[in-house]
């Protein structure tokens, strides 16, 4: 990608998901608007990569590409692109704001130091993208969950186990998702489909998209420090306890 944020038809493709040919084709059809050209090459933008992934949401939900046409033109006679474009943005943007990295052996080690991953443990971690490697480096999708993970290890909790948690932790949290999606889909979507998806409301749907993203994060955050608080007044009474009795025993001996 250039500085400018433009990218080459490869490039776009490739962050959408999809190849350089679908992108040729939905130009085609009418379906993705012209890139901008630059001594003779075309550059596309943030936009058309919105657009492709609503494609790809779309076809995801059983739209044929002539219903993906015919929706998107509907929606852009009815109440403008601007409202098109905020909804395919709404719809596209990432929900996190982590930026993945790419680190090198020396900086990988570092965190984890030599001897402590084998191999085995190495590729789970790979199997589970938590670092991927490609050629000489490594690709981090969440530098997050990979501090965490380096700070649990520096605790004396094995690597194995932090993974453990971690599968647990996607498991837990990808059927919170789907919990919130399905409320979304429920009271919001498809009440819209069944109107036959009129473009006066297209704003409405987009303001509740975009209200579901913090309001998913604050409710799973506030659950999780209820559950923490929990847990841990539990297991330390439940450690106290088995304290007392184990100096019982002792005093009895």
């Amino acid at each position: 990608m250039t500085e400018e944020g433009r990218m080459t038809i490869d490039e776009v493709a490739r962050a959408a998901g999809t190849t350089s040919r679908n992108v040729r084709a939905y130009q085609t059809r009418g379906l993705l608007r012209a890139p901008i050209l630059v001594a003779r090459v075309g550059y596309y933008d943030e936009g058309h990569l919105a657009r492709l992934r609503l494609i790809a949401k779309l076809q995801a939900r059983g739209f044929s590409l002539a219903a993906v046409a015919e929706l998107l033109q509907a929606w852009e006679h009815g109440k403008g692109l601007s409202d098109v474009l905020g909804f395919e943005e709404a719809l596209t943007a990432p929900w996190g704001d982590e930026q993945e990295q790419r680190l090198d052996a020396a900086q990988l080690n570092a965190l984890f130091p030599l001897g402590r991953v084998d191999p085995a443990v190495a590729a789970r971690a790979a199997t589970l993208e938590v670092v991927v490697p490609e050629g000489d480096t490594f690709r981090v999708p969440s530098p997050r969950l990979l501090q965490i993970g380096s700070e649990l290890v520096a605790l004396g909790v094995p690597l194995d186990a932090a993974l453990d948690v971690l599968a647990a932790l996607r498991t837990d949290a990808g059927r919170i998702a789907r919990l919130f999606v399905e409320l979304f889909n429920r009271y919001v979507w498809d009440p819209y489909a069944r109107e036959g998806m009129p473009a006066q409301r297209l704003p409405e749907v987009t303001e509740a998209l975009r209200r579901l993203r913090p309001m998913a994060s604050t409710a799973v955050g506030s659950a999780l420090a209820t559950a923490m608080e929990q847990a841990v007044s539990q297991a330390a009474a439940e450690q106290v306890q088995q304290a007392l009795a184990a100096a019982g025993r002792a005093e009895a001996s």
